[in-house]
Parts: structure tokens; sequence; C-alpha cells
């Protein structure tokens, strides 16, 4: 069967909108740092590609929208008094690393891209 475009670029691009959700989610955390009763959100990335990638893309012929992925709640190492959840230092540790695996991400989907450029264009 052969493969089309979006499945082509289907992973690369899932993964690419997953870590920027992410880098969201870290940044709102860190950002709460101070928030009395804040609890700091993630998603588990691994499972919500997955389920990104074995789901139809809205507004794919007869598709349905894949799920936003589920938000979990972290559990601190050490509670603080005020009840917010936030370990800055975790959260500093958590958003270097998802800029790193953003940024390779990127590099993928531009090579992808540029290897179809290429590919159109004869070379």
């Amino acid at each position: 069967m052969p493969v089309g475009l979006d499945d082509y670029l289907k992973f690369n691009a899932e993964a690419l909108k997953l870590r920027s959700y992410r880098q969201e989610l870290i940044a709102s955390n860190i950002a709460n740092g101070d928030t009395p009763n804040y609890k700091a959100v993630d998603i588990e990335f691994a499972q919500a590609l997955r389920a990104a990638t074995e789901h139809p893309a809205v507004g794919a012929a007869g598709g349905a929208a894949a799920a936003a992925p589920d938000l979990l709640y972290r559990t601190p190492a050490q509670s603080s008094v005020d009840g917010n959840s936030v370990e800055m230092d975790a959260e500093r540790a958590k958003f270097a690393d998802n800029t790193v695996r953003y940024e390779a991400a990127m590099r993928f989907l531009s090579g992808q891209l540029r290897t179809l450029l290429s590919a159109v264009q004869g070379q």
C-alpha cells in the first residue's frame, strides 16, 4: 500500500505539536510556581504521541478528531505549605529537556521536507 504525504510527515509533525503543547504546560507550571494550591501538570509524551499517530486527524476522510492528551498532575517529592506542587528545579530541567527534544523534532521534520523538495525538484 503506498504511503501518502500525510503519512510520511505525520509522526514528526505530531511529535512537534505535542512537544509544543508540553512546553506550554511546563512554562505554565513555572509561571505559577508561587501560586497557592496550583497543581503542576504534564502529559505522558510517549502515550500521547502513540495515540496521535494511531488515530485519523481532524478533517480526514471519514476520520474523527484525535483526543487531546490527558493531563497528569505531578506528585511533588516534598509537599509545600501553600499546597503548590511546582518544584522549580524539576520544572526547569523538564523545560530544558523538552526544548532540546522540540528542536530535534523540528530538525527531523525540516529534513523530511527538504527531502521531499529535492524529490519534487528532481535533484
